[in-house]
């Protein structure tokens, strides 16, 4: 079989398209190129949608562990320590089996107990306490020149959040923000390891690379492959998270823009 045709069965096999059946021998490694590369689209797709939700959450999150309000403030520092306090894998664990038993209550609760849309529920709410944090860090290292100077041009409220305090605490957190978000596309490796069941043998990048590994008794090669990947997949969120740090801090002169740092995280 062709490196080509080996694309054609295999390259969307892990979203349902292509050959039904893995290769159970001689392995070639194209083949193990094709499904790890093809498992990445699951762990993209669960650190694009985690990211845009909770990126939006986290804000609310920030703001709320900000107010002077009890009521606002003491349910956003739960959520947050518990959420932060947590090994993500014990998260995935007991979400799976809640799922479960709701779903058993109501057939409502039916696609939460499927990876596509469960797991990306625990990313959400996990990358969200952890977002939150470094906003609501930002929110209080607003300098206190900007917001005297917004009190001096007459901006209250909304106004005053949305072009001063906002902008402002992006800038300065989009750097921890940055190393927050490959570290949530590395975990997303956890999601078919920690109960989330994986239908026709359509899992996600390590999903494969365990599979070659355990079938050729050699993990030197399909786990090289999947770093490879998360590698490219690294560089490529640097870059965009990159970009929108300069268009961030193109007002500012040279000397005084944030730069971003990866920063890499042993544990979670």
């Amino acid at each position: 079989m062709s490196c080509f045709q080996t694309l054609q069965d295999y390259g969307l096999r892990a979203i349902g398209y292509g050959e039904r059946l893995l290769p159970r021998s001689d392995f070639t490694l194209c083949e193990q190129f094709t499904l790890i590369g093809s498992g990445m689209l699951w762990n993209v797709y669960f650190g694009v949608m985690a990211v845009i939700t909770g990126f939006i959450f986290a804000n609310a999150l920030a703001l709320a562990k900000a107010s002077p309000q009890p009521l606002l403030r003491k349910p956003a520092e739960t959520f947050v320590f518990v959420f932060r306090g947590s090994p993500l894998f014990i998260q995935f664990f007991f979400a799976y089996f809640l799922f479960l038993n709701l779903k058993s209550v109501s057939p409502i609760f039916a696609p939460f107990s499927s990876a596509w849309l469960g797991a990306l529920v625990v990313l959400f709410l996990n990358t969200s306490a952890y977002s939150a944090e470094i906003f609501y860090g930002a929110l209080r290292s607003v300098p206190k020149g900007d917001v005297e100077a917004a009190d001096a041009y007459g901006l209250t409220g909304w106004d005053k959040f949305r072009r001063i305090l906002w902008p402002t605490s992006m800038r300065l957190a989009w750097p921890a923000y940055t190393n927050e978000a490959i570290f949530l596309f590395h975990a997303t490796t956890l999601v078919f390891l920690s109960g989330f069941p994986v239908r026709r043998q359509q899992g996600d990048a390590l999903y494969y690379a365990n599979y070659f590994a355990d079938k050729t008794f050699n993990p030197f090669i399909p786990y090289p492959i999947l770093a490879f990947y998360f590698i490219l997949l690294t560089l490529v969120i640097i870059a965009l998270f990159g970009w929108v740090n300069t268009r961030l801090n193109r007002h500012l002169p040279q000397p005084r823009r944030q730069k971003i740092r990866l920063r890499m995280n042993l544990m979670r």
